[in-house]
């Protein structure tokens, strides 16, 4: 009988271990202390754009720059809430970043520009296999653009937006308030995840990596 209640419950903590998500908070609530800083030229100390404000990410938008985890990430969901300081203006998450320089990465953007949220932008030369060089284009653009599927799926000016960044196996996919609106694929598995100063402030909190 002891055996039996013995092997039942190592089972039943197997299940568990076995159905437990590994998470990392990549923001803590309190500071910034895991992430690293960009700003365009070095025109401001990074302090001055990068803040923490009862347990809020504020990115002021000007300088031009982003933050960026000083790990690599693969194969993850990337969870996060933004809405806007005040107008609605200009921002992104950037992941897979593989080379960090100033002013943008080599990596892929989520949009988060206003009505533009869920398309990719490519930053630096990276690429996804799904991009083509528009109609009568003959030179790649600067920054090429694979555009979101549906309409803007984006919540008020005030209000806080729930983004998901699915990256598996070099399989993206990127939702907007639980709507899909964008996948593609990727050579590159692994890198930094980063969130662009760009434009006007915007505000980030919620952020959750879960290893996949």
């Amino acid at each position: 009988m002891q055996k039996t209640i013995l092997f039942t419950v190592i089972l039943s903590v197997l299940f568990i271990i076995g159905c437990t998500k590994s998470t990392d908070k990549i923001f803590n609530g309190k500071d910034l202390s895991n992430w690293n800083f960009v700003v365009e030229n070095d025109a401001v100390p990074a302090d001055q754009v990068y803040t923490v404000q009862e347990g809020l990410i504020i990115v002021k938008g000007e300088p031009l720059g982003y933050m960026y985890t000083q790990q690599k990430y693969s194969d993850f969901m990337l969870e996060l809430e933004y809405r806007w300081g005040g107008e609605a203006s200009n921002s992104g998450v950037f992941f897979l970043i593989e080379e960090p320089s100033n002013p943008f990465p080599k990596g892929i953007e989520c949009q988060l520009k206003a009505d533009k949220a869920g398309d990719f932008v490519l930053l630096s030369g990276a690429d996804l296999k799904e991009y083509v060089l528009p109609e009568g284009v003959t030179e790649r653009p600067k920054f090429p653009v694979i555009e979101k599927r549906e309409s803007s799926s984006e919540k008020p000016v005030g209000e806080w937006n729930k983004v998901k960044i699915r990256v598996k196996g070099g399989a993206i996919e990127i939702y907007i308030n639980d709507v899909l609106q964008n996948s593609a694929t990727s050579e590159v598995k692994e890198g930094h995840i980063g969130l662009q100063s760009e434009g006007k402030e915007i505000q980030f909190r919620n952020i959750i990596l879960e290893k996949l």
